[in-house]
Protein backbone atom coordinates (compact mmCIF):
# COMPACT_ATOMS: atom_id res chain seq x y z
CA UNK A 1 0.00 0.00 0.00
CA UNK A 2 2.83 2.40 0.88
CA UNK A 3 4.45 1.67 -2.50
CA UNK A 4 1.23 2.52 -4.38
CA UNK A 5 0.79 5.73 -2.38
CA UNK A 6 4.39 6.72 -3.09
CA UNK A 7 3.97 6.09 -6.83
CA UNK A 8 0.71 8.07 -6.90
CA UNK A 9 2.26 10.92 -4.94
CA UNK A 10 5.33 11.09 -7.20
CA UNK A 11 3.13 10.86 -10.29
CA UNK A 12 0.90 13.69 -9.07
CA UNK A 13 3.93 15.76 -8.20
CA UNK A 14 5.45 15.25 -11.63
CA UNK A 15 2.24 16.08 -13.47
CA UNK A 16 1.13 19.05 -11.39
CA UNK A 17 4.39 20.92 -11.05
CA UNK A 18 4.77 24.27 -12.76
CA UNK A 19 8.44 23.57 -13.37
CA UNK A 20 7.87 20.20 -15.05
CA UNK A 21 11.32 20.06 -16.62
CA UNK A 22 13.11 20.56 -13.29
CA UNK A 23 11.03 17.90 -11.56
CA UNK A 24 11.34 15.47 -14.48
CA UNK A 25 15.14 15.75 -14.44
CA UNK A 26 15.47 14.91 -10.73
CA UNK A 27 16.53 11.52 -9.47
CA UNK A 28 13.95 9.53 -7.53
CA UNK A 29 15.41 6.60 -5.62
CA UNK A 30 12.84 3.92 -4.79
CA UNK A 31 14.62 1.13 -2.85
CA UNK A 32 14.46 -2.42 -4.14
CA UNK A 33 12.50 -4.78 -1.89
CA UNK A 34 15.23 -7.45 -1.86
CA UNK A 35 18.26 -5.16 -1.61
CA UNK A 36 17.35 -1.67 -0.44
CA UNK A 37 20.83 -0.38 -1.31
CA UNK A 38 19.79 -0.69 -4.98
CA UNK A 39 16.95 1.17 -6.68
CA UNK A 40 13.95 -0.94 -7.65
CA UNK A 41 13.56 -1.74 -11.34
CA UNK A 42 11.01 0.76 -12.64
CA UNK A 43 9.86 2.08 -16.00
CA UNK A 44 8.71 5.52 -14.85
CA UNK A 45 11.69 7.69 -15.87
CA UNK A 46 13.00 8.16 -12.33
CA UNK A 47 16.53 9.00 -13.57
CA UNK A 48 17.91 6.27 -11.38
CA UNK A 49 20.30 3.35 -11.76
CA UNK A 50 22.34 1.06 -9.61
CA UNK A 51 24.40 -2.11 -9.62
CA UNK A 52 26.55 -4.18 -7.31
CA UNK A 53 30.26 -3.85 -8.12
CA UNK A 54 31.78 -6.83 -6.34
CA UNK A 55 30.71 -6.10 -2.73
CA UNK A 56 30.25 -2.36 -3.22
CA UNK A 57 27.51 -0.40 -4.95
CA UNK A 58 27.66 1.77 -8.06
CA UNK A 59 24.74 4.17 -7.69
CA UNK A 60 23.13 7.25 -9.15
CA UNK A 61 23.93 10.55 -7.44
CA UNK A 62 21.85 13.73 -7.28
CA UNK A 63 24.96 15.77 -8.08
CA UNK A 64 25.80 14.01 -11.38
CA UNK A 65 23.77 13.73 -14.59
CA UNK A 66 22.97 9.99 -14.51
CA UNK A 67 22.99 9.17 -18.22
CA UNK A 68 24.35 10.60 -21.46
CA UNK A 69 24.16 9.13 -24.93
CA UNK A 70 26.40 9.79 -27.91
CA UNK A 71 25.67 8.49 -31.40
CA UNK A 72 28.45 8.69 -33.99
CA UNK A 73 29.48 6.60 -37.02
CA UNK A 74 26.76 3.97 -36.50
CA UNK A 75 27.82 3.44 -32.87
CA UNK A 76 25.86 4.22 -29.74
CA UNK A 77 27.60 5.13 -26.48
CA UNK A 78 25.36 4.71 -23.45
CA UNK A 79 26.96 5.96 -20.24
CA UNK A 80 25.86 5.81 -16.62
CA UNK A 81 27.61 8.18 -14.20
CA UNK A 82 27.37 8.06 -10.44
CA UNK A 83 29.25 7.16 -7.29
CA UNK A 84 30.94 4.03 -6.02
CA UNK A 85 31.41 3.49 -2.30
CA UNK A 86 35.16 3.06 -2.17
CA UNK A 87 36.40 5.42 -4.86
CA UNK A 88 34.11 8.39 -5.54
CA UNK A 89 32.79 9.17 -9.02
CA UNK A 90 32.58 6.54 -11.74
CA UNK A 91 31.21 6.28 -15.28
CA UNK A 92 30.32 2.98 -16.90
CA UNK A 93 30.28 3.34 -20.68
CA UNK A 94 28.77 0.83 -23.12
CA UNK A 95 29.68 1.28 -26.80
CA UNK A 96 28.03 -0.85 -29.50
CA UNK A 97 26.91 -0.69 -33.13
CA UNK A 98 23.33 0.41 -33.72
CA UNK A 99 21.02 1.58 -36.52
CA UNK A 100 20.96 5.17 -37.73
CA UNK A 101 19.81 7.82 -35.27
CA UNK A 102 19.51 11.56 -35.68
CA UNK A 103 17.68 12.62 -32.51
CA UNK A 104 16.84 11.38 -29.04
CA UNK A 105 13.34 10.32 -30.15
CA UNK A 106 14.97 7.62 -32.29
CA UNK A 107 16.01 5.87 -29.07
CA UNK A 108 12.63 4.10 -29.02
CA UNK A 109 14.27 1.70 -31.48
CA UNK A 110 16.09 0.26 -28.45
CA UNK A 111 12.85 -1.22 -27.11
CA UNK A 112 13.46 -4.87 -26.11
CA UNK A 113 17.04 -4.83 -27.43
CA UNK A 114 19.63 -7.04 -25.76
CA UNK A 115 23.34 -6.37 -26.33
CA UNK A 116 25.90 -9.16 -25.80
CA UNK A 117 28.71 -7.27 -24.07
CA UNK A 118 31.27 -9.98 -24.88
CA UNK A 119 30.74 -9.48 -28.64
CA UNK A 120 33.87 -8.19 -30.38
CA UNK A 121 31.88 -5.21 -31.71
CA UNK A 122 31.05 -4.06 -28.16
CA UNK A 123 33.29 -2.09 -25.84
CA UNK A 124 32.76 -1.47 -22.14
CA UNK A 125 34.83 1.14 -20.30
CA UNK A 126 35.08 2.43 -16.75
CA UNK A 127 36.18 6.01 -16.07
CA UNK A 128 37.41 6.74 -12.55
CA UNK A 129 39.51 9.62 -11.28
CA UNK A 130 40.27 10.77 -14.82
CA UNK A 131 41.51 7.31 -15.87
CA UNK A 132 39.72 5.35 -18.59
CA UNK A 133 40.00 1.56 -18.64
CA UNK A 134 38.65 -0.65 -21.40
CA UNK A 135 37.33 -3.82 -19.80
CA UNK A 136 38.23 -7.33 -20.95
CA UNK A 137 34.62 -8.59 -20.84
CA UNK A 138 34.21 -12.34 -20.32
CA UNK A 139 30.42 -12.27 -20.54
CA UNK A 140 27.53 -9.94 -19.91
CA UNK A 141 24.46 -8.28 -21.28
CA UNK A 142 22.83 -4.89 -21.53
CA UNK A 143 19.09 -5.30 -22.02
CA UNK A 144 16.95 -2.29 -22.91
CA UNK A 145 13.71 -3.87 -21.74
CA UNK A 146 11.58 -0.85 -22.54
CA UNK A 147 12.00 2.37 -24.52
CA UNK A 148 8.99 4.68 -24.49
CA UNK A 149 8.14 8.23 -25.46
CA UNK A 150 6.86 10.50 -22.70
CA UNK A 151 4.65 13.38 -23.83
CA UNK A 152 3.55 16.34 -21.75
CA UNK A 153 0.79 18.59 -23.08
CA UNK A 154 0.85 16.62 -26.36
CA UNK A 155 4.55 17.39 -26.89
CA UNK A 156 7.23 14.70 -26.78
CA UNK A 157 9.32 15.55 -23.74
CA UNK A 158 11.76 12.65 -23.46
CA UNK A 159 12.43 8.98 -24.10
CA UNK A 160 12.40 6.77 -21.03
CA UNK A 161 14.92 3.92 -21.23
CA UNK A 162 14.55 1.13 -18.71
CA UNK A 163 16.56 -2.05 -18.48
CA UNK A 164 19.08 -4.28 -16.79
CA UNK A 165 22.77 -5.09 -17.13
CA UNK A 166 25.48 -7.34 -15.72
CA UNK A 167 28.99 -8.31 -16.72
CA UNK A 168 32.07 -10.25 -15.69
CA UNK A 169 35.48 -8.98 -16.74
CA UNK A 170 39.17 -9.44 -16.10
CA UNK A 171 41.22 -6.73 -14.44
CA UNK A 172 44.92 -7.38 -13.84
CA UNK A 173 44.23 -11.09 -14.41
CA UNK A 174 41.45 -11.30 -11.80
CA UNK A 175 37.75 -11.70 -12.58
CA UNK A 176 35.44 -8.95 -11.32
CA UNK A 177 31.66 -8.68 -11.47
CA UNK A 178 29.09 -5.94 -11.93
CA UNK A 179 25.72 -7.54 -11.18
CA UNK A 180 22.04 -6.76 -10.58
CA UNK A 181 22.34 -3.62 -12.69
CA UNK A 182 19.19 -1.72 -13.49
CA UNK A 183 18.44 1.69 -15.00
CA UNK A 184 15.41 3.90 -15.57
CA UNK A 185 16.46 7.16 -17.20
CA UNK A 186 14.77 9.97 -19.10
CA UNK A 187 16.68 11.08 -22.18
CA UNK A 188 16.15 14.56 -23.64
CA UNK A 189 18.00 16.49 -26.31
CA UNK A 190 20.21 17.88 -23.52
CA UNK A 191 21.86 14.50 -22.86
CA UNK A 192 21.68 13.00 -26.37
CA UNK A 193 24.27 13.99 -28.97
CA UNK A 194 24.48 12.74 -32.54
CA UNK A 195 26.99 13.76 -35.20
Amino acid sequence: MKKICLILFVGALLLSSCAKEDVMDRTIFVPDEEDNNLPAYTEWGYNSFGAKYERDYFLVSNSIVPCKILYNNSRLQFSLSGKIDYDGNMTLLFDFPFVQMSGYQDLIQLNNTEIDLSDVDCTVKILQNGVENTLNVLDGKLHFKRAQLLSIDDQVNRVILSGIFDLRFLQDGFPLTISNGRFDVGITQDVFHAY
